[in-house]
């Protein structure tokens, strides 16, 4: 390692963990974290990197104004998979280099999409939110077996739920712009257009990156074909989502109900969203678990020597 180094850690959740707090320390004599638990953006990330040579970053956004002032930075390293917020035109233009390691929590992301599917299918969360309120009613639920699975986007994330979903003998459709016909062959699922897949399915589960063309991938048009007796499940990105259209069309019981682990803004401050009956909402917490905390962590520090020039935007 070079002794003049001078390392920041802006993610909260890494600056909060001990063990890799140690591990990280151990390499680099000079490390800053990010101890006030604070959401670094704009001029107050400035001021936290001022003379920083690498950072472990979260989620803050580093634009070509931002990286502008930070002459010295030669290195990002992410706490995480998504690469939203990174402006690779600029990363190319300040010779910054870039390490990430996608799809290091598929398995933790994949599980909670499962829990989502169980909870919307069976109704669970709701009678448990009835029971708190002293309602002892009792909605009935359906199974998950055999249902129609329409999963948008089958790389890591999505691949791994298709795993998930052996035992209960779904019918899985997948929609990507990869042509994944060995993936089906073996997994028994089958690749079809957009179209179709929201029409014809008992739940859509989201698992595509945010870019431009992403972007609304879920809008009033489409919540329109849905079945009315169908669930939606984001824990990919909440710019894949137009919230608005999916409160909407939660008020008038478009479609059945929606799980989302992620927002179009974070922290959700739309509380009448928040307490719309048929959605389960839950923190961006998908990646979260003791186990993918520390794999991303390892990563993240490990990246900090090997990452490298990014080829494309």
């Amino acid at each position: 390692m070079n002794d003049n180094d001078r390392i920041a850690v802006t993610s909260r959740s890494f600056s909060k963990n001990t063990i890799l707090r140690n591990v990280l320390l151990e390499k680099y004599s000079n490390v800053k974290f990010n101890d006030n638990d604070l959401a670094l953006s704009n001029q107050e990330l400035v001021r936290f990197l001022k003379n920083t040579t690498k950072v472990i970053a979260g989620l803050e956004k580093f634009s070509h104004e931002i990286l502008s002032q930070l002459s010295y930075l030669k290195v990002i390293s992410r706490f995480g998979v998504g690469l939203d917020g990174i402006d690779f035109d600029a990363l190319k233009f300040h010779r910054i280099k870039l390490a990430v390691t996608p799809g290091i929590n598929r398995l933790d992301v994949a599980e909670l999409t499962l829990s989502f599917m169980l909870m919307l299918i069976r109704r669970s969360f709701f009678s448990s939110l009835n029971l708190k309120n002293y309602q002892w009613k009792k909605i009935p639920g359906e199974q998950l077996s055999h249902k129609t699975i329409g999963i948008i986007g089958a790389n890591y994330v999505g691949q791994e739920v298709v795993r998930l979903l052996r035992p209960f003998e779904c019918k899985i459709l997948i929609y990507d712009i990869a042509d994944l016909s060995h993936f089906c062959k073996t997994s028994n699922c089958k690749q079809i257009d957009f179209d179709t897949l929201i029409q014809e399915s008992d739940i859509i589960s989201l698992h595509v990156p945010a870019t431009k063309k992403t972007r609304h991938m879920i809008n009033t048009d489409t919540l329109s074909k849905m079945k009315k007796t169908a669930f939606l499940i984001n824990t990919s990105r909440g710019s894949i989502v137009d919230q608005t259209a999916l409160k909407h069309a939660l008020i008038n019981n478009e479609i059945a109900g929606a799980a989302l682990d992620v927002f179009e803004e974070e922290p959700l401050t739309d509380h009448e969203f928040l307490s719309l009956p048929h959605l389960i909402p839950t923190p961006h917490i998908a990646g979260n678990t003791v186990e993918s905390e520390l794999a991303m962590g390892y990563a993240a520090i490990a990246g900090l020597e090997n990452a490298e020039m990014p080829e494309c935007a």
